[in-house]
Protein backbone atom coordinates (compact mmCIF):
# COMPACT_ATOMS: atom_id res chain seq x y z
CA UNK A 1 0.00 0.00 0.00
CA UNK A 2 1.36 3.43 -0.95
CA UNK A 3 0.32 7.08 -0.86
CA UNK A 4 -0.04 8.87 -4.19
CA UNK A 5 0.94 12.49 -4.83
CA UNK A 6 -2.66 13.64 -4.36
CA UNK A 7 -2.91 11.90 -0.99
CA UNK A 8 -4.88 8.85 -2.11
CA UNK A 9 -4.07 5.38 -0.79
CA UNK A 10 -3.15 2.95 -3.56
CA UNK A 11 -2.71 -0.81 -3.24
CA UNK A 12 -1.37 -3.36 -5.67
CA UNK A 13 1.28 -5.99 -6.39
CA UNK A 14 4.83 -5.26 -7.51
CA UNK A 15 7.55 -7.74 -8.44
CA UNK A 16 10.97 -7.21 -6.93
CA UNK A 17 14.14 -9.13 -6.21
CA UNK A 18 13.57 -8.56 -2.49
CA UNK A 19 11.76 -6.13 -0.20
CA UNK A 20 14.24 -3.29 -0.70
CA UNK A 21 14.12 -3.61 -4.49
CA UNK A 22 10.31 -3.73 -4.41
CA UNK A 23 10.19 -0.51 -2.34
CA UNK A 24 12.51 1.21 -4.85
CA UNK A 25 10.20 0.21 -7.70
CA UNK A 26 7.11 1.55 -5.90
CA UNK A 27 8.82 4.87 -5.08
CA UNK A 28 9.28 5.59 -8.78
CA UNK A 29 5.53 6.27 -8.99
CA UNK A 30 4.55 7.00 -5.37
CA UNK A 31 6.33 9.14 -2.81
CA UNK A 32 5.34 7.28 0.36
CA UNK A 33 5.19 3.50 0.94
CA UNK A 34 2.76 2.79 3.78
CA UNK A 35 2.89 -0.98 3.96
CA UNK A 36 4.45 -3.88 2.05
CA UNK A 37 3.77 -7.57 2.58
CA UNK A 38 5.58 -10.42 0.85
CA UNK A 39 3.28 -12.68 -1.14
CA UNK A 40 4.24 -16.35 -1.02
CA UNK A 41 2.45 -18.81 -3.29
CA UNK A 42 0.88 -21.57 -1.26
CA UNK A 43 2.43 -24.97 -1.64
CA UNK A 44 0.09 -27.93 -1.27
CA UNK A 45 0.71 -30.40 1.48
CA UNK A 46 2.65 -28.16 3.78
CA UNK A 47 4.26 -29.80 6.77
CA UNK A 48 2.36 -33.06 6.40
CA UNK A 49 3.74 -33.66 2.91
CA UNK A 50 7.39 -33.31 3.91
CA UNK A 51 9.57 -36.39 3.69
CA UNK A 52 11.53 -37.51 6.71
CA UNK A 53 14.99 -36.02 6.41
CA UNK A 54 13.81 -32.84 4.70
CA UNK A 55 13.08 -31.77 1.15
CA UNK A 56 16.57 -30.71 0.13
CA UNK A 57 17.90 -32.15 -3.10
CA UNK A 58 21.20 -33.99 -3.14
CA UNK A 59 23.54 -31.95 -5.36
CA UNK A 60 25.38 -35.03 -6.64
CA UNK A 61 22.15 -36.84 -7.56
CA UNK A 62 20.85 -33.68 -9.25
CA UNK A 63 24.03 -33.28 -11.32
CA UNK A 64 23.95 -36.94 -12.34
CA UNK A 65 20.31 -36.50 -13.39
CA UNK A 66 21.26 -33.69 -15.76
CA UNK A 67 23.95 -35.88 -17.29
CA UNK A 68 21.49 -38.76 -17.72
CA UNK A 69 19.00 -36.51 -19.50
CA UNK A 70 21.69 -35.28 -21.91
CA UNK A 71 22.86 -38.82 -22.77
CA UNK A 72 19.41 -40.39 -23.16
CA UNK A 73 17.93 -37.49 -25.17
CA UNK A 74 20.93 -37.48 -27.53
CA UNK A 75 20.12 -41.15 -28.26
CA UNK A 76 16.78 -40.04 -29.69
CA UNK A 77 14.53 -41.35 -26.90
CA UNK A 78 11.32 -39.29 -26.40
CA UNK A 79 11.29 -36.95 -23.43
CA UNK A 80 8.38 -38.71 -21.68
CA UNK A 81 10.16 -42.07 -21.81
CA UNK A 82 13.39 -40.37 -20.78
CA UNK A 83 11.86 -38.90 -17.62
CA UNK A 84 10.38 -42.29 -16.68
CA UNK A 85 13.73 -44.05 -17.09
CA UNK A 86 15.60 -41.52 -14.95
CA UNK A 87 12.86 -41.47 -12.29
CA UNK A 88 13.11 -45.25 -11.91
CA UNK A 89 16.91 -45.11 -11.46
CA UNK A 90 17.06 -42.09 -9.12
CA UNK A 91 17.57 -42.92 -5.42
CA UNK A 92 17.17 -39.38 -4.01
CA UNK A 93 13.59 -39.34 -2.66
CA UNK A 94 12.63 -35.68 -3.27
CA UNK A 95 14.10 -35.79 -6.77
CA UNK A 96 12.43 -39.12 -7.54
CA UNK A 97 9.06 -37.70 -6.46
CA UNK A 98 9.47 -34.67 -8.74
CA UNK A 99 10.53 -36.80 -11.71
CA UNK A 100 7.56 -39.16 -11.38
CA UNK A 101 5.17 -36.20 -11.33
CA UNK A 102 6.93 -34.62 -14.32
CA UNK A 103 6.75 -37.91 -16.23
CA UNK A 104 2.97 -38.01 -15.76
CA UNK A 105 2.65 -34.37 -16.82
CA UNK A 106 4.74 -34.81 -19.96
CA UNK A 107 2.76 -37.91 -20.96
CA UNK A 108 -0.43 -35.86 -20.74
CA UNK A 109 1.07 -33.31 -23.13
CA UNK A 110 2.46 -30.66 -20.82
CA UNK A 111 5.77 -28.88 -21.36
CA UNK A 112 8.68 -30.40 -19.43
CA UNK A 113 9.95 -26.98 -18.34
CA UNK A 114 6.55 -25.88 -17.03
CA UNK A 115 6.14 -29.20 -15.23
CA UNK A 116 9.56 -28.94 -13.60
CA UNK A 117 8.80 -25.37 -12.55
CA UNK A 118 5.47 -26.30 -10.93
CA UNK A 119 6.50 -29.65 -9.44
CA UNK A 120 9.95 -28.58 -8.31
CA UNK A 121 8.85 -25.46 -6.44
CA UNK A 122 11.77 -23.95 -4.57
CA UNK A 123 13.79 -27.17 -4.68
CA UNK A 124 14.93 -26.68 -8.26
CA UNK A 125 17.22 -23.72 -8.98
CA UNK A 126 15.84 -21.11 -11.41
CA UNK A 127 18.93 -21.69 -13.55
CA UNK A 128 17.69 -25.21 -14.27
CA UNK A 129 14.13 -24.30 -15.19
CA UNK A 130 15.02 -21.36 -17.43
CA UNK A 131 17.71 -23.31 -19.29
CA UNK A 132 15.29 -26.17 -19.93
CA UNK A 133 12.66 -23.73 -21.18
CA UNK A 134 15.19 -22.16 -23.57
CA UNK A 135 16.28 -25.63 -24.72
CA UNK A 136 12.68 -26.58 -25.49
CA UNK A 137 12.07 -23.43 -27.49
CA UNK A 138 15.26 -23.86 -29.53
CA UNK A 139 14.84 -27.62 -30.01
CA UNK A 140 18.18 -28.36 -28.28
CA UNK A 141 16.98 -29.94 -25.06
CA UNK A 142 19.86 -32.44 -24.91
CA UNK A 143 22.38 -29.60 -25.24
CA UNK A 144 20.57 -27.67 -22.53
CA UNK A 145 20.89 -30.61 -20.11
CA UNK A 146 24.54 -31.06 -21.07
CA UNK A 147 25.24 -27.41 -20.28
CA UNK A 148 23.37 -27.78 -16.98
CA UNK A 149 25.46 -30.81 -16.03
CA UNK A 150 28.70 -28.94 -16.73
CA UNK A 151 27.46 -25.91 -14.81
CA UNK A 152 26.20 -27.70 -11.69
CA UNK A 153 29.15 -30.08 -11.62
CA UNK A 154 31.54 -27.13 -11.57
CA UNK A 155 29.42 -25.31 -8.97
CA UNK A 156 29.35 -28.38 -6.71
CA UNK A 157 33.13 -28.73 -6.87
CA UNK A 158 33.68 -25.05 -6.12
CA UNK A 159 31.18 -25.13 -3.25
CA UNK A 160 32.92 -28.19 -1.81
CA UNK A 161 36.25 -26.40 -1.82
CA UNK A 162 34.78 -23.35 -0.11
CA UNK A 163 33.08 -25.51 2.53
CA UNK A 164 36.33 -27.32 3.23
CA UNK A 165 38.04 -24.01 3.91
CA UNK A 166 35.41 -23.17 6.54
CA UNK A 167 34.51 -26.61 7.91
CA UNK A 168 38.01 -27.81 8.82
CA UNK A 169 39.02 -24.93 11.13
CA UNK A 170 35.54 -24.86 12.70
CA UNK A 171 35.70 -28.59 13.39
CA UNK A 172 39.13 -28.32 14.98
CA UNK A 173 38.05 -25.33 17.09
CA UNK A 174 34.91 -27.10 18.33
CA UNK A 175 36.92 -30.19 19.30
CA UNK A 176 39.53 -28.01 21.00
CA UNK A 177 36.89 -26.15 22.99
CA UNK A 178 35.25 -29.40 24.11
CA UNK A 179 38.59 -30.91 25.17
CA UNK A 180 39.60 -27.78 27.10
CA UNK A 181 36.24 -27.65 28.88
CA UNK A 182 36.51 -31.31 29.90
CA UNK A 183 40.05 -30.75 31.18
CA UNK A 184 39.07 -27.65 33.11
CA UNK A 185 35.85 -29.04 34.59
CA UNK A 186 36.85 -32.69 35.30
CA UNK A 187 40.60 -33.31 35.11
CA UNK A 188 42.18 -30.20 36.64
CA UNK A 189 39.94 -30.26 39.78
CA UNK A 190 41.21 -33.80 40.48
CA UNK A 191 44.81 -32.59 40.44
CA UNK A 192 43.80 -29.54 42.48
CA UNK A 193 42.50 -31.78 45.29
CA UNK A 194 45.81 -33.69 45.31
CA UNK A 195 47.82 -30.46 45.42
CA UNK A 196 45.75 -29.11 48.33
CA UNK A 197 46.28 -32.29 50.37
CA UNK A 198 50.04 -31.69 50.43
CA UNK A 199 49.73 -28.02 51.35
CA UNK A 200 52.60 -27.00 49.08
CA UNK A 201 52.97 -23.48 47.73
CA UNK A 202 51.82 -23.68 44.14
CA UNK A 203 53.55 -21.83 41.29
CA UNK A 204 51.79 -18.88 39.71
CA UNK A 205 51.10 -20.72 36.47
CA UNK A 206 49.36 -23.52 38.42
CA UNK A 207 47.28 -21.02 40.37
CA UNK A 208 46.23 -19.45 37.07
CA UNK A 209 45.21 -22.85 35.72
CA UNK A 210 43.19 -23.61 38.85
CA UNK A 211 41.49 -20.19 38.67
CA UNK A 212 40.50 -20.83 35.05
CA UNK A 213 39.27 -24.30 35.96
CA UNK A 214 37.16 -22.94 38.83
CA UNK A 215 35.73 -20.29 36.54
CA UNK A 216 34.58 -22.88 33.98
CA UNK A 217 33.27 -25.20 36.68
CA UNK A 218 31.27 -22.51 38.45
CA UNK A 219 29.94 -20.66 35.41
CA UNK A 220 29.51 -23.34 32.73
CA UNK A 221 25.73 -23.08 32.89
CA UNK A 222 25.90 -19.29 32.53
CA UNK A 223 28.31 -19.62 29.60
CA UNK A 224 26.03 -22.20 27.96
CA UNK A 225 23.00 -19.95 28.41
CA UNK A 226 24.98 -16.99 27.06
CA UNK A 227 25.98 -19.03 24.01
CA UNK A 228 22.35 -19.99 23.35
CA UNK A 229 21.23 -16.38 23.72
CA UNK A 230 23.91 -15.19 21.27
CA UNK A 231 22.90 -17.90 18.77
CA UNK A 232 19.20 -17.02 19.03
CA UNK A 233 19.99 -13.32 18.68
CA UNK A 234 22.01 -14.09 15.56
CA UNK A 235 19.18 -16.17 14.07
CA UNK A 236 16.65 -13.44 14.80
CA UNK A 237 18.85 -10.70 13.33
CA UNK A 238 19.57 -12.84 10.27
CA UNK A 239 15.82 -13.36 9.76
CA UNK A 240 15.32 -9.63 9.15
CA UNK A 241 16.02 -8.12 5.74
CA UNK A 242 18.45 -5.48 6.99
CA UNK A 243 20.14 -7.89 9.37
CA UNK A 244 20.70 -10.46 6.64
CA UNK A 245 22.17 -7.78 4.39
CA UNK A 246 24.49 -6.50 7.14
CA UNK A 247 25.73 -9.96 8.09
CA UNK A 248 26.41 -10.82 4.45
CA UNK A 249 28.29 -7.55 3.96
CA UNK A 250 30.33 -8.03 7.16
CA UNK A 251 31.25 -11.58 6.14
CA UNK A 252 33.12 -10.12 3.16
CA UNK A 253 35.35 -8.17 5.56
CA UNK A 254 36.49 -11.23 7.54
CA UNK A 255 40.21 -11.85 6.94
CA UNK A 256 40.93 -14.70 4.50
CA UNK A 257 37.33 -15.96 4.45
CA UNK A 258 36.06 -12.63 3.11
CA UNK A 259 38.37 -12.91 0.10
CA UNK A 260 37.14 -16.45 -0.53
CA UNK A 261 33.54 -15.25 -0.37
CA UNK A 262 34.21 -12.50 -2.92
CA UNK A 263 36.02 -14.87 -5.32
CA UNK A 264 33.24 -17.42 -4.93
CA UNK A 265 30.65 -14.79 -5.85
CA UNK A 266 32.67 -13.75 -8.91
CA UNK A 267 33.01 -17.39 -10.00
CA UNK A 268 29.29 -18.05 -9.49
CA UNK A 269 28.34 -14.89 -11.38
CA UNK A 270 30.52 -15.62 -14.42
CA UNK A 271 29.65 -19.31 -14.64
CA UNK A 272 25.91 -18.78 -14.22
CA UNK A 273 25.83 -15.92 -16.73
CA UNK A 274 27.61 -18.11 -19.29
CA UNK A 275 25.02 -20.86 -18.78
CA UNK A 276 22.11 -18.44 -19.10
CA UNK A 277 23.44 -16.61 -22.16
CA UNK A 278 24.39 -19.84 -23.92
CA UNK A 279 20.80 -21.01 -23.38
CA UNK A 280 19.63 -17.97 -25.32
CA UNK A 281 18.15 -15.95 -22.45
CA UNK A 282 18.19 -12.14 -22.72
CA UNK A 283 20.70 -10.23 -20.61
CA UNK A 284 18.12 -8.81 -18.19
CA UNK A 285 16.63 -12.23 -17.46
CA UNK A 286 20.12 -13.73 -17.13
CA UNK A 287 21.11 -11.12 -14.54
CA UNK A 288 17.96 -11.71 -12.46
CA UNK A 289 18.46 -15.48 -12.40
CA UNK A 290 22.19 -15.16 -11.69
CA UNK A 291 21.51 -12.84 -8.76
CA UNK A 292 19.10 -15.35 -7.21
CA UNK A 293 21.71 -18.14 -7.06
CA UNK A 294 24.61 -16.18 -5.52
CA UNK A 295 25.52 -17.40 -2.03
CA UNK A 296 26.28 -14.02 -0.48
CA UNK A 297 22.99 -12.23 0.12
CA UNK A 298 24.45 -8.72 0.01
CA UNK A 299 26.11 -9.30 -3.37
CA UNK A 300 22.99 -11.12 -4.58
CA UNK A 301 20.86 -8.13 -3.61
CA UNK A 302 23.09 -5.62 -5.39
CA UNK A 303 23.35 -7.73 -8.55
CA UNK A 304 19.57 -8.18 -8.56
CA UNK A 305 19.15 -4.40 -8.78
CA UNK A 306 21.13 -4.35 -12.04
CA UNK A 307 18.15 -5.79 -13.93
CA UNK A 308 16.25 -2.55 -13.34
CA UNK A 309 19.17 -0.48 -14.63
CA UNK A 310 19.43 -2.66 -17.73
CA UNK A 311 15.71 -2.13 -18.39
CA UNK A 312 16.40 1.61 -18.28
CA UNK A 313 18.94 1.17 -21.09
CA UNK A 314 22.13 1.43 -19.04
CA UNK A 315 25.23 -0.65 -19.79
CA UNK A 316 25.92 -3.70 -17.63
CA UNK A 317 29.60 -2.87 -17.13
CA UNK A 318 28.84 0.67 -15.97
CA UNK A 319 26.08 -0.53 -13.64
CA UNK A 320 28.33 -3.19 -12.11
CA UNK A 321 31.09 -0.62 -11.54
CA UNK A 322 28.62 1.63 -9.71
CA UNK A 323 27.40 -1.29 -7.57
CA UNK A 324 30.98 -1.99 -6.47
CA UNK A 325 30.38 -5.55 -5.29
CA UNK A 326 32.36 -7.45 -7.92
CA UNK A 327 36.14 -7.47 -8.53
CA UNK A 328 37.45 -4.83 -10.94
CA UNK A 329 38.82 -7.43 -13.36
CA UNK A 330 35.39 -9.03 -13.73
CA UNK A 331 33.71 -5.66 -14.26
CA UNK A 332 36.28 -4.61 -16.86
CA UNK A 333 35.90 -7.89 -18.76
CA UNK A 334 32.10 -7.55 -18.76
CA UNK A 335 32.47 -4.04 -20.21
CA UNK A 336 34.82 -5.36 -22.90
CA UNK A 337 32.37 -8.16 -23.72
CA UNK A 338 29.59 -5.60 -24.15
CA UNK A 339 31.64 -3.40 -26.44
CA UNK A 340 32.84 -6.26 -28.64
CA UNK A 341 29.58 -8.21 -28.66
CA UNK A 342 31.37 -11.27 -27.27
CA UNK A 343 29.82 -11.31 -23.81
CA UNK A 344 29.42 -15.09 -23.61
CA UNK A 345 32.99 -15.99 -24.59
CA UNK A 346 34.41 -13.20 -22.44
CA UNK A 347 32.49 -14.41 -19.39
CA UNK A 348 33.57 -17.98 -20.10
CA UNK A 349 37.21 -16.87 -20.03
CA UNK A 350 36.83 -14.87 -16.84
CA UNK A 351 34.89 -17.76 -15.23
CA UNK A 352 37.85 -20.08 -15.71
CA UNK A 353 40.14 -17.39 -14.28
CA UNK A 354 38.07 -17.00 -11.10
CA UNK A 355 37.65 -20.77 -10.73
CA UNK A 356 41.45 -21.03 -10.57
CA UNK A 357 41.70 -18.00 -8.27
CA UNK A 358 39.13 -19.50 -5.91
CA UNK A 359 40.95 -22.83 -5.89
CA UNK A 360 44.23 -21.08 -5.08
CA UNK A 361 42.64 -18.94 -2.36
CA UNK A 362 41.08 -21.95 -0.64
CA UNK A 363 44.37 -23.88 -0.71
CA UNK A 364 46.20 -20.81 0.62
CA UNK A 365 43.63 -20.34 3.40
CA UNK A 366 43.99 -23.94 4.54
CA UNK A 367 47.79 -23.62 4.42
CA UNK A 368 47.58 -20.58 6.73
CA UNK A 369 44.89 -21.85 9.09
CA UNK A 370 46.30 -25.32 9.77
CA UNK A 371 49.62 -24.20 11.35
CA UNK A 372 47.85 -21.39 13.22
CA UNK A 373 45.40 -23.87 14.76
CA UNK A 374 48.18 -26.32 15.61
CA UNK A 375 50.21 -23.59 17.32
CA UNK A 376 47.15 -22.48 19.29
CA UNK A 377 46.30 -26.00 20.42
CA UNK A 378 49.94 -26.69 21.27
CA UNK A 379 50.02 -23.51 23.36
CA UNK A 380 46.92 -24.54 25.34
CA UNK A 381 48.17 -28.09 25.88
CA UNK A 382 51.63 -26.82 26.82
CA UNK A 383 50.17 -24.40 29.37
CA UNK A 384 48.20 -27.19 31.08
CA UNK A 385 51.12 -29.65 31.10
CA UNK A 386 53.62 -27.11 32.44
CA UNK A 387 51.18 -25.96 35.14
CA UNK A 388 50.66 -29.56 36.33
CA UNK A 389 54.35 -30.47 36.23
CA UNK A 390 55.39 -27.31 38.08
CA UNK A 391 52.89 -28.16 40.81
CA UNK A 392 54.20 -31.73 41.03
CA UNK A 393 57.75 -30.43 41.50
CA UNK A 394 56.49 -28.21 44.33
CA UNK A 395 54.84 -31.25 45.94
CA UNK A 396 58.05 -33.26 45.80
CA UNK A 397 59.90 -30.48 47.62
CA UNK A 398 57.67 -30.87 50.72
CA UNK A 399 57.50 -34.68 50.75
Amino acid sequence: MALSRDGQKVSGVVEGFNEIDAVDRVKRDYDVVLKMTEVNPERPGGLLSMEIGGNKLDSKAFTVMCSQFAIILSAGIPIARCVHLIADKTTDKPLKKILKQVAEDVESGRSVSVSFEERGGKLLPPTFVETIRAGEESGNLDKAFRNLHDHFDKQAKMAGKVRSAVAYPLFVLVIAVIVVIVLMVKVVPTFTAIFDSYGAELPGITKALIAISNFFRDTWMILLALGIIIYLAYKFYNSTEQGRLNLARWSLKVPVLGEIGELNAASQFANTMVTMLSAGLPLTKSISITASVLDNYYISNEIGKLATKLEEGRALGTSMREAGVMPDILVDMVAVGEETGEMESTLDTIAKFYDEELDTAVASALAKLEPALLVGLAGIAGFIVIAVYMAMFSMYSVM
